[in-house]
């Protein structure tokens, strides 16, 4: 998993994206498209096509992290939006990771008074 430091903030671009793209490029994308700074920090993921590729574009202080994850069944659970930018919590990005729809997670039920 990603070391996500907690006031990171993890953006996902709606749409498809060519995934033939390295750093570089998604990082023109973010400022273009998303109207975000790929060097604030923050974590910005991309989808391919075909839905089962992931990039990851992440700037640690100390250089470029491009990350990538490919499903080798299914595919990743991705906003209907055709473009934009959806806000994520990175426990949302770890079920998208894990090929879990993020949307609508089932939590454990609470009980409403104790005894």
């Amino acid at each position: 998993m990603i070391p996500v430091p907690s006031n990171t903030r993890v953006w996902l671009a709606a749409g498809v994206t060519d995934m033939r793209r390295g750093f570089n490029t998604l990082a023109a994308q973010t400022e273009k498209l998303l109207a975000e700074d790929p060097y604030s920090g923050h974590l910005f993921v991309f989808r391919g096509r075909r839905g089962d590729l992931l990039k990851i574009i992440w700037w640690d202080t100390q250089g470029a992290c491009l990350f990538m994850k490919r499903l080798e069944k299914g595919r990743f659970v991705w906003p209907a939006a055709k473009d934009g930018k959806i806000c994520v919590t990175a426990a949302q990005l770890s079920m998208l990771l894990e090929g879990i729809d993020w949307r609508t997670p089932a939590r454990t039920w609470r009980p409403l008074q104790a005894g």
